[in-house]
């Protein structure tokens, strides 16, 4: 009997009358002889709901209580998930993210797991139960609740999967997989039937909204196949696997360069102007912002004029406010003349294993930028993807310019 992990997305629990359609759909899972466990997120926009609520009471909520506050809305999809399914004659436990025995750091808001413990999951799926557990939670060391971040249901599914030494990890979106790029962009998008760890995780990581990045890392780390796939339809979505897999039922993928390409629009820009050019400078600079939990993605520091020089990094849009504070605190140490920033930017990145072997992608880019009149600001390279920023109201226009010229629509 195998044993398989579902996972579905805010979107596919948003109503009763969606609710019922996936218990439906997980009794089928269940009755094609599977042990099941199912991950599911807060229904519809009830996250974003719940820090709108937050943000009314305060400008400055707590980590711990928004904590708190916004595990709340996926003990709600639990719940009406396991009467669904138990109303349609079946048995099914609902269970918190620390009943499952997930256990994480104790970073609020972007909590790290550390340990799964799934005694209580075994149990109850021997005792012929569907186990639904909540997703994007964890218990830190000091026993309150913890969140995952953005996207930590998906972390949730993956790691469960890998605990449990699940057959298969199936993440229900509303989308029918993962696609070259975002259709609502491009028409003429096409759907991916396999693609490489090490590809989703600059996708995820430069802007595709498919799947958390963090969840891809313990993919390939327990060698655990995704498959992503639609709530709505029977398709077969994605598969998300190794490099190895890949070239087993695809030998010619030496022969596509890029396979994808996004963009992020929840971008910001910030520049440290004339900081002191002395070892350690730049290191107090992220220290400051490692401290307050802000990763940072793309970095240019200019060269130095009259022993000091700029520092421009980009950052989540959302980090912005906080960012400007954790700065400020050390701008007179660094000696710096102003901090400025730029919320209207955005980041478009072309993805591909192929371009380890296929020199001269960065000049088409570049060019086909070019030839569209678009300006870029900051580049960043790895031997898979190229990214750089460039004016938020020229993605679109960018987006579709990228996917044409590297035969993507084809």
């Amino acid at each position: 009997m195998a044993l398989v992990v579902m996972k579905f997305g805010g979107s596919s629990v948003a109503d009763a009358e969606k609710i019922k359609r996936v218990a439906g759909r997980v009794i089928s899972k269940q009755k094609e002889g599977n042990k099941v466990v199912v991950v599911v997120s807060a229904p519809g926009d009830m996250t974003d709901d719940l820090i709108t609520m937050a943000e009314g009471v305060t400008d400055a909520p707590q980590d711990r209580e928004m904590d708190m506050l916004l595990a709340t809305g996926e003990q709600v999809s639990i719940a009406l998930l396991a009467m669904a399914i138990s109303h349609m004659g079946k048995k099914a436990i609902s269970l918190t993210g620390p009943q499952a025995g997930i256990h994480a750091d104790s970073t609020h808001t972007k909590a790290r797991i550390t340990k799964i413990v799934p005694t209580k999951v075994k149990n109850e799926l021997k005792r012929g139960n569907i186990v639904i557990v909540a997703g994007f939670q964890g218990l830190n060391p000091i026993a309150d609740i913890t969140t995952l971040g953005r996207g930590g249901s998906d972390l949730t599914a993956v790691a469960l999967a890998a605990a449990l030494k699940a057959d298969t990890c199936e993440i229900y979106t509303d989308v029918e997989g993962v696609y070259t790029t975002d259709p609502r962009v491009v028409s003429d998008a096409r759907k991916i039937e396999m693609i490489s760890y090490d590809e989703m995780l600059e996708m995820a990581g430069s802007g595709a909204q498919v799947m958390q990045a963090r969840s891809i890392e313990v993919g390939k780390k327990y060698s655990v196949d995704i498959h992503v796939r639609s709530t709505f339809s029977p398709k077969e979505g994605t598969i998300i696997t190794s490099e190895e897999k890949i070239h087993a039922r695809r030998p010619k993928m030496e022969d596509v360069v890029v396979s994808a390409v996004t963009f992020d629009r929840n971008q910001a820009k910030l520049s440290i102007i004339d900081v002191a050019d002395k070892p350690g400078t730049a290191a107090r600079l992220f220290k400051e912002l490692a401290k307050v939990g802000i990763n940072v993605d793309m970095i240019i520091q200019s060269a130095p004029q009259d022993k000091a020089n700029d520092i421009s990094i980009t950052i989540n849009k959302a980090d912005l406010k906080k960012a400007l504070h954790a700065l400020n605190k050390v701008k007179h140490e660094l000696k710096a003349s102003d901090i400025i920033y730029d919320d209207n930017v955005a980041k478009v990145s072309v993805v591909g294993v192929g371009m380890r072997s296929h020199p001269g992608v960065a000049a088409r880019m570049f060019g086909v930028l070019s030839d569209e009149s678009i300006n870029i600001d900051m580049i960043s390279t790895s031997e898979i993807i190229i990214s750089c920023t460039i004016k938020n109201s020229e993605v679109n226009k960018a987006v579709a310019a990228l996917h044409k010229e590297f035969g993507l629509n084809k």
